[in-house]
């Protein structure tokens, strides 16, 4: 397995081929993304965030969208918005490995911090979470306008 970076640290799609790869992971944790897929992210990585996949013989088998911030509770902060194995491959480790390079490049780019948020429902996702060392450390409100 490798790791690859879609974007840059600047947020410019650096290969988009690969972020076409992506699309059919990513849709399986994001199903309302939409059909746009490409301009939809390239509209979210000009707000921050950024994109890295798993390869597993050259096919995207894992797929993160995170950014970097800073706040004044955490201090500099690695925010993962979606992590998403394909689901034919789930429990045979690309998750595992992919959180393992998030949190090195988490490192690597002074956070202080690595977090994300999981919908309630997601009960395999918080074992895999437990599992890797996070604890359950604010409850996350939202109302929808």
């Amino acid at each position: 397995m490798k790791f690859a970076d879609v974007t840059d640290a600047d947020g410019k799609v650096t290969d988009v081929t690969l972020l076409q790869a992506a699309e059919a992971v990513h849709r399986q944790l994001r199903t309302e993304l939409p059909s746009d897929y490409v301009a939809k992210m390239e509209r979210v990585f000009a707000g921050g965030a950024r994109m890295s996949v798993a390869l597993l013989n050259d096919r995207v088998a894992g797929v993160a969208v995170y950014r970097v911030y800073e706040n004044t509770a955490d201090g500099r902060k690695f925010y993962v918005d979606d992590l998403v194995t394909d689901a034919e491959l789930r429990s045979t480790g690309i998750g595992k490995a992919l959180f393992a390079y998030l949190q090195d490049k988490a490192r690597q780019l002074g956070c202080r911090v690595f977090a994300l948020d999981s919908g309630t429902q997601r009960h395999d996702a918080h074992r895999f979470y437990f599992r890797e060392g996070m604890r359950i450390a604010s409850f996350a409100f939202k109302k929808q306008l």
